[in-house]
C-alpha cells in the first residue's frame, strides 16, 4: 500500500534509515509522521519544525524531549527508539501505537465505564509512576496524549516534559492544555509530579463522562475555573471517584503520588477474598474422636448388657 500520497510537497520522503509514509499530526514544536524503518518496522518520527531556522529555545526543548523519553522505559509509555537532535533536520523516532487517542475514542464512541475504565486508570497511573521514578514531570498529560492500542493504554509526547532538579524549583509559564493543567501550572508556581497527578484526575473524569472537570470554553475562563472552582465529576462513581477527587485538590501537597494512585487502584481491582471455613485445630479433632469412641462404647454396653442377663 502506498501512503506517500498523503505527504505534502514540503514533507521529507526520508529521514536517516526511515521512509516517511504519511503525516499523523502536527503541533507547535514538530510534525509527526508514520514511517517504516529499514527493517520494515512501523514507527513514528517527530521532526522539529523549522530545521536550521528553529529557535535555540525550540532546539533545546527538542533535545530535552529526547532525553526525557530516553530515561523512561515502561510498558505503558511509547518507547523511544532513536534520536538525531543535531543537524538541519532533528528528529525523534518512537514506537508506533496503532490505535486512537483517548480523546478520539471518547469523542467518537462515548465515555468508558466498568473494566475498560479501570484498566485505563491502572495503566496510565502505572505510566505516570514510571515517569516520576525516572525523575521526569510530563507536564502535558491529557486525553490526546494517551493512545489506546492492542496492548492497552500508552502515554506519549514528552514535548514539554522537564527533569526534576531538587536544587532548582521548576516553574513554568502556562504551557499545556488548559482543561488539564494544574492550578500551580496556571499560577506559575513550582511544578512537580503532583501536577501530573492533577492532570491524571482530570483525564479520568473526561474518560468517564466525556467532558473535563472544569468544562470547556475560552482558555482564560477554563483556567479561572481550574484555580477557583470545585471540579464537576459527573456520574463518576465508587472508589475511582474518591481517588479522582483527591487528585483534583487545589493543594498539591494534598494529592496522592502516582505510586500511591497505583497501589490504591490495584487494591480496589482485587476481588474480595473468599471466606474459607476455619480449619479445625488438631486437639479438637482428638477430642471429637475420643467423644465418638465413648459414645460408641456406651451404646454397645447398653445393647449387650441386657442380652447377657436374660
Amino acid at each position: 500500500m502506498h501512503h506517500d500520497t498523503t505527504l505534502g510537497p514540503d514533507d521529507p520522503r526520508r529521514l536517516g534509515d526511515y521512509a516517511m509514509l504519511k503525516r499523523l499530526g502536527q503541533g507547535g514544536q514538530g510534525v509527526v509522521y508514520l514511517a517504516r524503518s529499514g527493517q520494515g518496522e512501523l514507527v513514528t518520527v517527530k521532526l522539529l519544525r523549522g530545521g536550521w531556522a528553529a529557535s535555540q529555545r525550540a532546539r533545546t526543548r527538542f533535545v530535552k524531549e529526547a532525553a526525557a523519553a530516553r530515561r523512561v522505559a515502561a510498558p505503558h509509555t511509547a518507547r523511544m527508539l532513536e534520536a538525531r537532535v543535531t543537524g538541519d533536520r532533528p528528529y525523534i523516532v518512537s514506537e508506533y501505537v496503532d490505535g486512537p487517542s483517548l480523546q478520539q475514542l471518547v469523542d467518537q464512541e462515548g465515555p468508558l465505564a466498568g473494566v475498560p475504565l479501570r484498566k485505563l486508570a491502572l495503566r496510565t497511573a502505572g505510566a505516570l509512576s514510571a515517569i516520576h521514578r525516572a525523575e521526569i514531570v510530563h507536564r502535558d498529560f491529557k486525553p490526546g496524549n494517551v493512545l489506546l492500542g492492542a496492548g492497552g493504554a500508552k502515554v506519549i509526547d514528552f514535548g514539554i516534559a522537564r527533569a526534576l532538579d531538587s536544587a532548582t524549583p521548576m516553574t513554568t509559564s502556562p504551557i499545556g492544555t488548559p482543561a488539564y493543567m494544574s492550578p500551580e501550572q496556571i499560577e506559575e508556581e513550582p511544578v512537580g509530579p503532583q501536577s501530573d497527578v492533577f492532570a491524571w484526575g482530570a483525564t479520568m473524569v473526561f474518560a468517564a463522562t466525556g467532558r473535563p472537570p472544569f468544562g470547556l470554553g475560552p482558555s482564560a475562563a477554563v483556567m479561572r475555573r481550574v484555580t477557583e472552582r470545585a471540579p464537576d465529576l459527573g456520574e463518576l462513581k465508587g472508589p475511582l471517584r474518591d481517588l479522582v477527587e483527591r487528585c483534583l485538590d487545589k493543594n498539591p501537597a494534598a494529592r496522592p503520588s502516582a505510586s500511591q494512585l497505583l497501589r490504591d487502584l490495584r487494591a480496589d481491582a482485587k476481588p474480595a477474598p473468599e471466606t474459607k471455613p476455619e480449619r479445625i485445630p488438631a486437639y479438637r479433632w482428638r477430642m471429637m474422636v475420643a467423644l465418638a469412641l465413648v459414645v460408641g462404647i456406651g451404646f454397645a454396653l447398653g445393647v449387650l448388657l441386657p442380652a447377657g442377663n436374660s
